[in-house]
């Protein structure tokens, strides 16, 4: 299968408090190294003629004016949670200068949390100025935005069922502790992914970074990258020499080519 080419753009790597966190006066929050700054994680996926943001984080606005980013096709979004959903309301400008609505895709969970989310959006009478979004639910069942075909992947953040994504030969999963034996069939063939690596120790909801390793080697993909970092898992740059050869801790702004 021909898949187009793509440029993917991490606009943020950190956990749900971000990097630096309030109050914390440990070394990775106090550090002056851009690659220990992390915002709410995110990526932007660009074909030659579609353009998808996944996840719309509180920190939406930074991002898309730390990137220069001035149109999106559509919002894909993982899950409902605070940190992957709460930056919706800021796709207004975009509205303001095409006249249309941003459309917004994700499963039956994320598009009930969106509406609890911006309730404003969605009532029968509408106050002038709220966000207009079009809402798009999503199943298991690949599908298409533009030229970028999107293959869902059902995956464990704890009792919660989170979607990952595989777009042609690059792979997404933020948000995970545990991938089922049919769903780590759609990831088989990618060239490059991405999982969540929280920090050391073992956590309730995320991969520690030790397992995140496992899941890439037992899948056999060539390239990875980790987001969705804690200050807790150090340093990048302490715990980037230690990663072996096609593994690495990915920073905001990153981009990589597919």
């Amino acid at each position: 299968m021909n898949f187009p080419p793509l440029k993917i753009t991490f606009l943020g790597t950190g956990t749900s408090s971000g990097v630096p966190m309030i109050g914390c006066p440990c070394e990775v929050c106090a550090s002056a190294d851009p690659k220990d700054n992390r915002l709410r994680s995110s990526i932007l996926v660009q074909s030659p003629s579609t353009s998808i943001v996944v996840d719309a984080t509180p920190d939406f606005r930074a991002q898309m004016l730390n990137y220069k980013i001035t149109h999106i096709d559509a919002l894909l979004i993982t899950h409902p949670h605070k940190d992957h959903v709460a930056g919706i309301d800021d796709t207004r400008p975009f509205q303001f200068f095409t006249g249309k609505a941003t459309k917004v895709y994700g499963n039956h969970q994320s598009l009930n949390g969106i509406k609890k989310e911006i309730p404003y959006a969605f009532e029968e009478i509408r106050y002038p100025g709220v966000p207009a979004i079009e809402l798009h639910e999503i199943s298991l069942e690949p599908f298409s935005i533009g030229d970028i075909p999107i293959t869902p992947i059902e995956v464990w953040h704890h009792k919660m069922k989170v979607y990952g994504f595989r777009f042609g030969k690059f792979t997404y999963i933020t948000d995970a502790n545990k991938i089922a034996a049919e769903e780590r069939e759609k990831i088989l063939g990618s060239e490059c992914i991405v999982l969540n690596a929280l920090r050391h120790q073992s956590h309730i909801s995320h991969f520690s970074l030790s397992e995140a390793i496992n899941v890439v080697n037992e899948l056999g993909v060539p390239k990875a990258w980790f987001t969705h970092i804690s200050h807790q898992l150090g340093l990048h740059k302490e715990i980037s020499p230690g990663l072996r050869e096609g593994i690495g801790l990915a920073y905001d702004g990153l981009t990589l080519s597919l």
